[in-house]
């Protein structure tokens, strides 16, 4: 636990990543293996899920530091940080635990979970003393799953990639759900992380997915498309959906669902098993999932669609795919995210929220590595798979089509009423490369602009790391009655913390300090003054929210400095924009 406490340290004292690097080639080299494999687990991004509630860790550190909750609470608020505030306040203790991090996390915390409060009382005091401050402040992190450091995956696989000489690439795709909550890290599983490149590789790789290819977002004038990107010949130009970004995996008679986020999901949509026995052995595709539902007026069933799929030539596949969106139409992802939070699907679920995946990518196929063949050849062979598998799970991203890049941006002009976020547009030369990269080719989000209200600042609460001194997490309200009404009330719908500048942070903290009426824990509620512009990528209506409406990916676009609180949004045009 030491020598990952004293990375943790080098790591949060500098903003270099060339030191950052050394600092982990450094502690790779020497960790033992089942060290390393925690290590990585927790560096790459992996969160177990909290081991001990908050709430006894702040009992038992009163108790530890004889302090009333009050001060602890105000300490608290001064740190921004549970466990940096428990480190400083508990008494000093000497380090006298020479176990490693695994050793620490599977004998001493992950028994943890799930014991009694009495049993919990008991045994972390004595783990706490084993452990020096800074030592201890990395332990509490990882107990209450808030461990972060400035390290992105990327930098973890330079890391391993620098010190084994192996290529990066071979790293990434190795790491490919390694800090899914089902793995167990372990020195086995690290060691075949560093492992030589050998000859069955790729023949035992089981449900393992391949890292995802993203996106560039494409912010210029349309009328500077030609120049900057040639012809609309050269692109293959696709929607871009509004649904869960997944790799659908067929090996060894088993079909596995993939998230973006590494996160195997199969059992959260059992229906797309149907598709185990259609798609051969060695295929892997890339696609969307999203909410399909059957308009009631439609005079084909989604069945109907693909049962004569296998007649169909790709251009005449496209285009009828594409109608059929239009007449079934893609669902809100609010309605999606219904599915995501169950841990146990009703039939009713199941048949109100149906899903199917768009595929707009092959990445194997027939157990070979498709990836490094052009975007026009991997798209003409998935189509082919598509047809084959003939089932309404799974269906092509239909292709659009122009002359010029003003006739795309007219048909771009529909995303909305067909709930997609804008267009996707991917070099039909392009490779599929390894994250965000334009090594092996790109591809370009072109995005429609985010809905966006005037909304007032109506409560505050401090971030966290950089931001613990400052009040930067905001919840925005708009009014519930039209301008000039008698009473009228700010009714809360959103929260956000970025999109505004270091100094405009600054200035709006010293007024919410100025402002302040009532304290509320860690939440200060103000006069409302301040007006910002909101952006948000999507709206629905919930029943959760005392507005009756949630926003998706809420921020904050500019301050309104020039606008009065009276002049603010309302509720009735939030529901303008529903429509």
């Amino acid at each position: 636990m030491k020598a990952f406490a004293e990375l943790y340290a080098r790591l949060d004292a500098t903003t270099s990543s060339n030191a950052k690097l050394a600092a982990l080639v450094d502690y790779f080299s020497a960790a033992e293996p089942a060290d390393a494999a925690w290590a990585v687990y927790f560096l790459s991004g992996g969160r177990p899920r909290q081991l001990v509630p908050t709430r006894l860790m702040r009992e038992l550190a009163m108790d530890a530091a004889n302090l009333p909750e009050w001060l602890f609470e105000e300490s608290y608020q001064a740190v921004g940080d549970l466990a940096e505030t428990v480190s400083l306040l508990v008494p000093t203790a000497e380090h006298s635990s020479n176990d490693g991090l695994a050793q620490w996390m599977e004998e001493k915390l992950l028994p943890l979970r799930g014991e009694p409060p009495e049993v919990l009382a008991d045994r972390l005091p004595p783990l706490w003393r084993q452990l020096d401050r800074q030592s201890l402040m990395v332990c509490l992190k990882l107990i209450t799953g808030a461990f972060r450091v400035g390290v992105s995956k990327l930098l973890v696989t330079r890391a391993l990639a620098t010190m084994t000489g192996l290529d990066a690439k071979r790293i990434a795709q190795r790491l490919v759900g390694y800090t899914d909550l089902s793995n167990r890290p372990d020195a086995s599983a690290y060691e075949r992380l560093v492992a030589q490149e050998s000859a069955d590789e790729h023949a035992q790789r089981g449900g393992q997915p391949y890292p995802f290819f993203l996106a560039h977002p494409l912010q210029l004038p349309v009328e500077q498309f030609e120049q900057t990107l040639g012809p609309p010949s050269a692109w293959q130009v696709e929607w871009k959906w509004d649904g869960i970004r997944a790799q659908l995996v067929k090996r060894d008679g088993r079909l596995w669902v993939w998230s973006r986020g590494e996160e195997l999901i199969s059992e959260r949509f059992p229906e797309l098993d149907e598709l185990a026995p259609r798609l051969l052995d060695g295929t892997v595709i890339d696609g969307e999932l999203v909410v399909w539902k059957h308009a009631p007026d439609a005079t084909a069933s989604q069945a109907d669609l693909m049962q004569d799929a296998a007649e169909l030539d790709s251009q005449t596949l496209n285009e009828q795919v594409e109608g059929e969106l239009e007449r079934f139409g893609i669902q809100p992802f609010a309605l999606l995210q219904q599915r995501i939070g169950r841990k146990t699907l009703s039939k009713k679920i199941l048949q109100d929220v149906p899903v199917a995946v768009l595929g707009y990518d092959l990445l194997e196929w027939e157990g070979r590595d498709w990836r490094s063949h052009p975007q026009h050849e991997r798209r003409a062979q998935l189509e082919a798979v598509i047809t084959a598998c003939a089932s309404p799970r799974l269906m092509p991203s239909p292709k659009l089509t122009a002359n010029t890049w003003a006739e795309l941006a007219e048909q771009r002009e529909a995303s909305r009423s067909l709930g997609v976020e804008g267009m996707m547009l991917k070099a039909r030369d392009a490779l599929y490369g390894v994250g965000r990269t334009k090594d092996m080719g790109v591809w370009w989000k072109w995005k429609i602009d985010p809905f966006s209200v005037d909304a007032v600042l109506i409560y505050a609460q401090r971030g966290h790391g950089r931001r613990a001194s400052l009040y930067s997490d905001y919840t925005f309200a708009v009014w519930d009655g039209p301008p000039g009404a008698k009473e009228r009330t700010l009714v809360p719908f959103a929260k956000a913390y970025s999109g505004l500048t270091d100094e405009e942070m600054r200035k709006v903290d010293a007024i919410v300090r100025k402002t302040t009426v009532e304290k509320f824990g860690p939440v200060r509620s103000v006069t409302p003054t301040l007006v910002f512009e909101l952006g948000f990528e999507g709206i629905a209506l919930s029943k959760r929210h005392k507005s009756g409406i949630a926003v998706r990916f809420p921020r904050m676009l500019r301050w309104r400095q020039d606008k009065p609180v009276e002049e603010a949004d309302t509720l009735a045009n939030l529901q303008d924009l529903l429509q």
